[in-house]
């Protein structure tokens, strides 16, 4: 699922006990457009796309409160890679991670091959109840591997099948 639900915004909010005010789903619309281009947005980014949306001023203190609301009712996703801002996308309930350029923060989605949550298990558990792992795989993006002149392809580290 790419770009949020087929569900309206309003719908949603409804759906996760949140009230339907303006900024949120002007929000979530942002969110719905980004990720049918597969773009995971920076609360700056929702920020001033929002503002453009509503035709009006919005704050960034609320759109921060928004968007905390939206990721704790899981209507949104944050993303939270190291060293970089965090990102949010509506592609919600699916098991899928995220590729990070350490270069430019361009983040992608990956969908997980072991389709069930969670994809992998910890050695110890120490009573916890496991219900997701959360991947972040980290690299260099097309655009910043010809900037610098790397070759793109597979990770020296990986191996194929029938190799040692």
């Amino acid at each position: 699922m790419s770009g949020g639900s087929a569900q309206r915004p309003d719908s949603r909010l409804r759906a996760a006990g949140l009230r339907v005010t303006e900024p949120r789903v002007a929000i979530i619309r942002v969110l719905d457009d980004a990720g049918v281009g597969h773009e995971h947005l920076t609360a700056a980014q929702v920020a001033d796309r929002a503002r453009k949306s509503l035709g009006r001023a919005l704050s960034v203190q609320a759109v921060y409160d928004c968007l905390n609301a939206l990721a704790g009712a899981s209507v949104v996703r944050r993303i939270e890679p190291a060293g970089h801002p965090m990102r949010y996308e509506t592609r919600v309930g699916d098991n899928h991670h995220h590729l990070v350029c350490r270069v430019c923060g361009r983040t992608a989605d990956v969908d997980c091959s072991a389709s069930s949550a969670p994809c992998l298990s910890p050695s110890q558990h120490s009573g916890f109840v496991v219900d997701e792992a959360e991947i972040t795989f980290w690299g260099t993006c097309p655009d910043c591997a010809v900037s610098t002149g790397e070759r793109p392809g597979p990770s020296p580290h990986s191996t194929t099948r029938g190799e040692p």
